[in-house]
């Protein structure tokens, strides 16, 4: 009756799948892409279009290969718990064979609809490669395509006489609303909205800008170098940007409600805040990469003398680019719209060039100049961009209309609006990172710190990186393929058994973050409450502090790599290909390492020990102990590096290891003559004397012999603590030369015995005088 059960169960949650088979609809998708694949006469539009419908199946296939996920992985563990099959000549119970083949069975039903999932997705994948390679494709071919060559005098008649048609049949139906009593009727009686609209129209277009011109003045007058002023002067710059662009669809608005209708105003509608927006953003990027006050930071380094000719030149690319959008409405009503279209884009092609080329020429100056005014030659970051981006504006500015000029219009207008675009794009990635350093100065009220600052800085960087994609659609990359890469980074790349993606890193990081802090929390509770409270030293307090941290951390590490749904097993076999290299190139290393360990658990030294190690012959205070080295502060304030093997396996005098205390031993000498008993009293009592020297064992003298000079002594005491050894030794000295001249006791003097061989030749020759 269970096997019944388990068999209806089985069957219940696994026919839905089977029984789905391939879904008609996808059959249906997938021949009609091959199809079109095999004709390649299908329009860009078409082509997206059904490459949508291809991207919306695949991410269906995709989630539909998680399906049963948690069944299959019940399955496979009692597979496994069962054990493998028994080898030829075994046996085993009939019980165990027959729940692994039923087991098994379920196993496979289930992994049906999932096998059957990945093969839908691996095809609808290549459709979807295939659908991009025709897009590039007929993208290429649209390039590359040549139209009559438009400085060819015969092809400009038509053109202007198709521009000026075109004007004439806009102004027409301009003055459509005004031409009839029963046209000027329906705008007339919608006067009150009307007037209200032209009222907005005239404000945002014209009163905004001289309102906010005198506030932005106002501002700048009194604090305009701070940072505060920076940021309220950006943000009034940006409501004087969008008020008349807002201006600009009031007054589409006015011509919709005039009733102006017809392909041209419809055109015209949709071009005007679109031109109006580029033209004013054109101005807004120059203004504020290269601000008018001279004193004001400026994004590119260019001398305040040649702003104003950057500026005109940045305000004229934007007013031709304006201008190249509207020739691409206006030449499609020509009888002929290829070579209008040439010609018309030729114009604009030769002005943008010059003005290209004289930017570029200014920049790569201004490069050159910073050049030479720097020692080292370089002349900053800033300054070979300028001159990087001057030589590209220079290439760009001359090629584009040479290639035009021939024919090849499509391919002059992909690289010199591009190039054009890209550098608005470096100014507002430019102007956005100023904004963030003088944002994050004002919240922190410390301007000296924004430039050097770290988490602006971070937020730089993002934009930076998030405007890659911006720049790719600029040079032409279909917005379906940055579609298909961000798919596939999503989809991750396979890594043994396990499957790596973004989220899995991200997975990986958060769990990693969460059990660091929480590491951190729980060394900080040790420190602070726990350990304070125990009678354990200074290194058995490090020595669990530091365990602590290293087996948190081991296991932080673990159950990120768990979470993140990584498989380690793979790394077995690389594993054990680098312990090979372990035993060798990382020998000293692994040594340092074990040694480390060692020491933390053995602490033949701890934290504050005064030690030597005589291999090296370094003295000092033990001041922090890793797994790797121990660092050691001299007497010199100097801080010495030494790794964890020389004190393993070299000899180390630890004068501080069990206790604090330690023995100084003083040699002195007195003349020949002196009491050698009352000296040896007196010695004595000066070391009692001494507030830091043990009675117990008491000081010891001794008198060690007769020297060359004096009587020697020496006096051994032992200190209640061995740091002030050298303290202790020079008081003592004092001590010792005070009371040997109250008693009247000399100190040995150098003493020489001069023999003479032959003494009469000292002799004077010749009787003594009288």
């Amino acid at each position: 009756m269970r096997f019944f059960l388990a068999v209806f169960l089985t069957l219940w949650l696994v026919l839905p799948g089977v029984a789905q088979g391939v879904d008609p609809d996808w059959k249906a998708l997938s021949e009609r892409t091959e199809s079109v694949l095999e004709s390649g006469d299908a329009s860009a539009g078409a082509l997206t279009a059904l490459r949508g419908e291809l991207a919306d199946w695949r991410a269906r296939f995709q989630e539909a290969q998680t399906a049963n996920a948690a069944r299959i992985e019940t399955l496979t563990a009692q597979i496994e718990a069962i054990g493998p099959p028994p080898e030829e000549g075994e046996t085993e119970p009939p019980g165990i064979g027959i729940q692994r083949s039923e087991l098994n069975r379920r196993l496979e039903e289930l992994r049906a609809p999932v096998r059957e999932a990945q093969a839908s997705f691996t095809a609808a994948d290549g459709l979807i490669s295939e659908v991009d390679r025709l897009l590039e494709a007929n993208r290429a071919a649209q390039l590359l395509s040549k139209a009559p060559a438009p400085v060819n005098p015969v092809n400009w008649p038509p053109t202007v006489a198709a521009i000026a048609s075109w004007l004439k049949a806009f102004g027409q139906e301009l003055y459509a609303p005004f031409a009839t009593p029963t046209a000027r009727a329906v705008w007339q009686a919608r006067g009150g909205e009307l007037g209200l609209l032209v009222l907005v129209a005239i404000l945002l277009l014209w009163r905004s800008g001289v309102w906010l011109g005198k506030l932005r003045d106002r501002v700048a007058l009194h604090e305009a170098d701070s940072a505060v002023a920076r940021v309220i002067l950006l943000t009034i710059s940006v409501v004087r940007l969008i008020l008349p662009v807002a201006g600009l669809f009031a007054v589409v608005r006015i011509l919709q409600l005039m009733g102006a209708e017809g392909l041209r105003v419809d055109a015209a509608t949709t071009l005007l805040p679109l031109m109006g927006f580029t033209i004013l953003m054109a101005r807004w990027l120059s203004l504020q990469a290269l601000p008018m006050r001279e004193t004001a930071q400026a994004f590119l380094p260019v001398s305040p003398a040649r702003r104003p000719a950057a500026r005109f030149y940045a305000l004229m690319l934007g007013i031709l680019l304006a201008g190249a959008m509207a020739v691409e409405v206006i030449t499609q009503t020509a009888n002929d719209p290829v070579v209008s279209n040439a010609v018309a884009h030729l114009v604009l092609l030769v002005i943008a060039g010059i003005n290209l080329f004289r930017m570029g020429k200014l920049f790569l100056s201004e490069g050159e100049a910073a050049r030479a005014d720097d020692d080292d030659g370089g002349g900053g970051f800033w300054a070979q961009v300028l001159r990087l981006i001057g030589r590209g504006l220079i290439l760009v500015g001359v090629l584009s209309p040479l290639v035009a000029a021939v024919g090849y219009v499509n391919l002059a207008n992909a690289a010199l609006w591009p190039a054009a675009l890209s550098l608005a794009l470096i100014m507002f990635i430019g102007i956005l990172q100023g904004f963030a350093f003088d944002l994050y100065a004002a919240a922190m009220r410390r301007p000296d710190t924004g430039r050097d600052a770290l988490l602006p800085t971070l937020v730089g960087f993002v934009l930076a990186l998030l405007s890659l994609p911006l720049f790719a659609l600029i040079w032409g990359v279909l917005p379906s393929t940055l579609r298909e890469w961000w798919t596939k980074f999503q989809l991750g790349f396979d890594f043994g058994e396990s499957r790596i993606s973004p989220g899995s890193f991200l997975t990986l990081a958060l769990v990693f973050l969460v059990g660091y802090l929480m590491v951190r929390l729980l060394k900080g509770v040790l420190r602070t409450s726990v350990l304070p409270k125990t009678k354990l030293d200074t290194g058995g307090t490090n020595a669990i502090l530091s365990g602590t941290g290293y087996i948190g951390i081991t296991i932080a590490i673990l159950m990120a790599v768990t979470a993140a749904g990584i498989d380690l097993s793979g790394l077995a076999i690389v594993a054990g290909a680098l312990s090979v290299g372990v035993g060798f190139g990382l020998q000293t290393i692994v040594q340092n390492f074990v040694s480390g360990i060692i020491l933390l658990i053995e602490r033949p030294i701890k934290l504050g020990d005064w030690v030597v190690v005589q291999a090296s012959g370094v003295e000092g205070f033990v001041r922090e102990i890793s797994v790797r080295s121990t660092r050691i502060e001299t007497f010199d304030r100097q801080d010495m590096i030494v790794p964890n093997a020389d004190l393993i396996s070299g000899v180390v005098t630890n004068y501080t290891l069990n206790n604090a205390s330690g023995r100084v031993v003083l040699t002195l000498g007195v003349a020949y003559g002196s009491d050698t008993e009352r000296v040896e009293r007196i010695l004595q009592e000066v070391a009692e004397e001494h507030p830091m020297v043990i009675l117990n064992p008491p000081p010891l003298v001794t008198f060690d012999g007769f020297g060359t000079n004096g009587l020697d002594f020496t006096v051994r005491v032992v200190l209640r603590d061995i740091l002030f050894k050298v303290v202790v030794a020079s008081e003592l000295n004092h001590a010792i030369a005070k009371r040997f001249k109250a008693e009247g006791l000399e100190h040995p003097l150098p003493r020489r015995d001069v023999l003479l061989r032959n003494p009469e030749a000292l002799q004077p020759e010749g009787p003594p005088s009288t």
